[in-house]
C-alpha cells in the first residue's frame, strides 16, 4: 500500500521527472561537447577495412586529432606535427563538402548509434594509412619496402629508419618469376615530392589503395593524425 502512495503521489511523479529531466540534460551536455570536440580537436573514426593489418583490423575504433590540433599545438604538449611513421586520416574528398547541415546530421547519427552507421556518403572517401614520406622527401619503392631520402639529406633509408616506434607491414609473397614492371608489384621508381605533398602507404602491403596508385597526397587531405586506439577493449592502446 505505501508502495502504491508513492507511485501515485504528486512528490514521487515531480521527483521522478525531475530525474529524467537531469538525464536528458546530461546526455544533451555530453552530445554538445562530444559535437564540439569532434568539429575542432578530434575525430573518431571505425575502421572499414585490413588495410593497415596487421597493426589494425576492421572494427577497430579510432580517436584522430584533427588537422587544427596537429598542425598548430607544439610539439613538447603531446600533439606534434606529422612526422614520418605517423598513422593519418586521408579524406579524398577534402574540399568537397556537402555545407554544414550533413557533417553536423552524420555527426549526430554516429554518436548513438556507437560509429556503426555513417549518413555522410562519404565513408568511401576516408584512407586510413602510414606516412612515409614529407615535403621535399625522395621516395623509391623496391619488394614492398620503402627507401626514403629526407628533404636536403645526402643520404636515403628505410623507412623503418626513420620512425622511432617499430612496425611491421605485411609484405604479400609473389612468384619467383613476377615481372617487376608490372603495376602492383611492389616496386616503384623515386618520386619527389612536392613542398605540399606527402607520401603514404598501407601496412599491408597487398592492398593498393594508396600513393602507390593515387600519387603524392596533398597535405590538405590529412585530415587527422591517429591518438588512441579504444575499441576493442583487448586492445586499447596507441596505435
Amino acid at each position: 500500500m505505501f508502495n502504491k502512495w508513492l507511485k501515485y503521489s504528486y512528490a514521487a511523479q515531480k521527483d521522478q521527472r525531475y530525474r529524467v529531466r537531469w538525464v536528458i540534460i546530461w546526455i544533451i551536455a555530453i552530445f554538445l561537447l562530444y559535437l564540439l570536440l569532434t568539429t575542432f580537436a578530434f575525430s573518431v573514426r571505425r575502421l572499414e577495412s585490413n588495410a593497415m593489418q596487421p597493426e589494425l583490423h576492421t572494427g577497430d575504433r579510432i580517436i584522430f586529432s584533427s588537422r587544427i590540433v596537429y598542425q598548430f599545438l607544439p610539439d613538447e604538449i603531446g600533439a606534434a606535427r606529422l612526422r614520418r611513421g605517423n598513422i593519418v586520416l586521408v579524406d579524398t574528398a577534402q574540399g568537397r563538402q556537402r555545407g554544414i547541415v550533413w557533417p553536423i546530421l552524420d555527426t549526430v547519427v554516429r554518436f548513438f548509434t556507437a560509429q556503426q552507421v555513417d549518413i555522410s556518403g562519404r565513408t568511401g572517401n576516408f584512407y586510413v594509412k602510414r606516412v612515409i614520406g614529407l615535403p621535399g622527401d625522395e621516395i623509391t619503392v623496391t619488394n614492398f619496402v620503402a627507401r626514403v631520402k629526407p628533404a636536403g639529406s645526402v643520404y636515403s633509408f628505410t623507412e623503418f629508419e626513420l620512425w622511432d616506434r617499430p612496425y611491421s607491414p605485411n609484405i604479400p609473397q609473389v612468384p619467383a618469376l613476377w615481372d617487376r614492371s608490372l603495376p602492383f608489384s611492389g616496386n616503384m621508381e623515386t618520386v619527389v615530392l612536392g613542398e605540399d605533398e606527402c607520401f603514404v602507404l598501407s601496412d599491408d602491403r597487398g592492398n593498393t589503395n594508396d600513393s602507390r596508385t593515387w600519387g603524392a597526397v596533398p597535405m590538405d587531405s590529412i585530415t587527422g593524425r591517429a591518438l588512441f586506439r579504444y575499441w576493442p577493449p583487448t586492445r586499447i592502446g596507441l596505435p
